[in-house]
């Protein structure tokens, strides 16, 4: 049986990862939050569009390992679910493939955090996901 990864942003491991790294200077929180990464972009492009657990979310994963790394590999990553997002988003939303959640024009769960996202895009190496990175 096929069942889906937890992979968004509110799942927590990415993200989360990532930060450990930065505020313990810890190598294995970093190797780990690439490990939860490559999940991400193997089946990051699930269920919304928001940045809590939809594909914006997963764009900062991969612009929070930029940050951490300087590897570009996470830059295309961040542009490439933002090019996804730019092109079909609102098509799978108007098509009812993919929601907006409870609060379809939110920050946290609809095309709010998609328009975050596309803003944060023009400079992607000072992006971050808002309310966390801080």
């Amino acid at each position: 049986m096929r069942r889906d990864f937890l992979v968004h942003w509110c799942h927590g491991a990415p993200g989360t990862l990532v930060k450990a790294a930065e505020v313990f200077g810890e190598r294995e929180f970093l190797e780990a939050g690439e490990a939860a990464a490559e999940v991400v972009w193997n089946r990051g492009l699930l269920k919304q569009v928001g940045i809590c657990h939809g594909i914006s979310g997963n764009a900062y994963v991969s612009l929070s390992l930029y940050r951490a790394t300087g590897r570009n590999e996470y830059l295309h990553q961040a542009k490439a679910f933002a090019s996804f997002l730019l092109d079909r988003g609102h098509k799978l939303l108007s098509k009812g493939e993919m929601h907006g959640g409870d609060s379809p024009y939110s920050l946290f769960e609809g095309v709010g955090g998609m328009a975050y996202l596309f803003l944060d895009m023009v400079d992607p190496s000072q992006a971050r996901f808002p309310g966390y990175e801080l």
